[in-house]
């Protein structure tokens, strides 16, 4: 029987919730700034995912997102099937809780809706109950809101689109003994109970916990049914339920793995006699512990397809052939029209004039996901712009970064090398004039906190350049981003030109 190893998504997708739409699972994840946000991803079998679309073209309210929010935007949304259609309920701990509805994965999703203003609603989700009405469970942020730790319940009407009573907390943990921050709820109901599957105890150590109770108000017995216990996988908690083609039912959660941000894993679950969920194997303790390996869910696909390795959904190379970009790449803010140009094999980026000397203030650093396995990145480069100063470059992007590219100078084109430092501080660690304003750049991952930077000339041979430390974002992994700039303060009414990539191919090695 064809079995599958955790993770099943080993790069940053954060806070997965999981839905089964006819015969495909769908996954939505935290996007937190980047534009386009709230990813997509599909599968047949919730091991081998795709990368379907983005339900956010652009975070709201549009103006606020024209820089980078670090740690706004995007937080932990939930996803379910509602009459034939998907709706997307997701929190912007700066504004509220909104919807988008969509009839398929890959839409187009709606515009989104503020159905719940507010600082500090996080973590949302809805339940239709049996009679018809509508119920939304939230967490709290206690950077916005001033507390945490606490779950609310709201009745909205069935079309998510206004509240229709005040929200009641029915989960105080202060009142539990060792609760601290229970957060990322998501609501069901099976067997005369209301469930409420709720983490625990932070983003890197924490813990799963279910709460039942005979009415949605409560009041809610609790019960811890994952946690680390003897294994290496760190705070296994938030995700989702969902049942198969087959009637057996996994749970779907996260693993904080630092600077490959939060990965998914895959557990068994099943209801024991006791009507309580059990999930993983059972450790020491009673608790479930989570699995390395396991057999793969019943999926409506041959066993040969069901048995093939899962193909990583970022990050992926691009020929950009297409007039749009791929679903993988993302900016740090919204984009504009005017930022890049893509198709007939180039991707065109623009040399905006805002560069202050640190890429962490750049909206237009466009990127995909650095995974938690080796990787190899190749990418051609050719500097389009005469503005002094102005660079185009490959970067692995965190709190600190590295970057590598070539950058105009008065007598011509320098190969340069930098690290950026999370003072707002740019340090040079390699300058090299060079007779073409073309290089290729290889960097390679080894998946174990550091990045290596290669560069040669078109058919020559490859030439070390740098060796830099990864950090993760704020609240983020980090990300494989590509870049143009020109200097803050350049003419506005000159076009500080175009530089492009011609080259962006992507080499696993899982």
């Amino acid at each position: 029987m064809p079995e599958y190893t955790n993770p099943i998504l080993d790069a940053d997708w954060p806070d997965p919730d999981v839905v089964r739409f006819g015969e495909t699972f769908v996954l939505v994840a935290s996007s937190f700034n980047r534009a386009p946000g709230l990813p997509v991803l599909t599968s047949p079998d919730l091991v081998r995912w795709s990368h379907a679309g983005n339900a956010l073209p652009a975070n709201v309210p549009a103006e606020h997102f024209r820089l980078p929010r670090r740690g706004g935007g995007v937080w932990a949304p939930s996803i379910r099937e509602h009459e034939g259609r998907l709706v997307i309920v997701y929190p912007d701990p700066d504004h509220g809780i909104y919807t988008v509805w969509a009839d398929r994965p890959e839409g187009p999703w709606s515009e989104p809706h503020l159905l719940l203003p507010g600082l500090g609603l996080i973590d949302p989700c809805p339940l239709w109950d049996d009679d018809g009405r509508a119920y939304l469970v939230h967490g709290w942020a206690n950077s916005r809101a001033g507390i945490k730790n606490r779950l609310t319940v709201i009745e909205v009407d069935p079309g998510l689109t206004r509240p229709l009573g005040p929200g009641r907390v029915v989960i105080d943990a202060d009142d539990l003994p060792g609760y601290t921050t229970l957060e990322g709820p998501k609501l069901y109901r099976r067997a005369g109970w209301y469930w409420i599957f709720a983490p625990a105890g932070g983003v890197a150590t924490g813990w799963q916990s279910v709460f039942r109770s005979r009415s949605v108000w409560g009041p809610y017995e609790d019960r811890v049914v994952l946690a680390q216990g003897s294994t290496d996988v760190n705070g296994p908690h938030q995700g989702a339920w969902v049942t198969d083609a087959a009637g057996d039912d996994w749970f779907v959660h996260f693993q904080d793995r630092g600077v490959y941000g939060r990965v998914a894993h895959l557990q068994p679950m099943a209801w024991g006699e006791d009507g309580w969920p059990t999930m993983g194997t059972p450790g020491a303790d009673g608790v479930g512990e989570p699995v390395r390996r396991w057999r793969r869910p019943t999926c409506a696909v041959p066993d040969g397809e069901a048995a093939a390795a899962p193909v990583p959904p970022s990050p992926v190379s691009d020929g950009f052939t297409a007039d749009t970009l791929a679903p993988a790449w993302h900016w740090q803010a919204n984009p504009e029209p005017d930022w890049c140009r893509t198709g007939a094999g180039a991707l065109e980026l623009s040399h905006l004039p805002n560069d202050r000397g640190d890429l962490r203030d750049l909206p237009q650093v466009l990127g995909q996901l650095l995974p938690g396995w080796p990787v190899e990145v190749q990418v051609q480069l050719t500097l389009g712009s005469s503005v002094e100063h102005a660079r185009v470059g490959v970067t692995v992007l965190g709190l600190r970064y590295s970057w590598v590219g070539l950058q105009r100078t008065a007598t011509g084109v320098e190969l340069v090398g930098a690290l950026g430092d999370d003072r707002q501080h740019e340090t040079e660690v390699s300058r090299t004039p060079v007779a073409s304003a073309a290089v290729e750049i290889r960097l390679v991952s080894p998946a174990d906190g550091t990045v290596h930077y290669d560069w040669r000339t078109e058919g020559g041979e490859w030439q070390p350049l740098l060796d830099a430390e990864v950090t993760e974002g704020h609240w983020i992994g980090a990300e494989i981003g590509l870049f143009a700039t020109a200097p803050e303060g350049a003419d506005h009414g000159t076009d500080p030109g175009h530089s492009h990539v011609t080259r962006f191919e992507v080499t696993h090695h899982p």
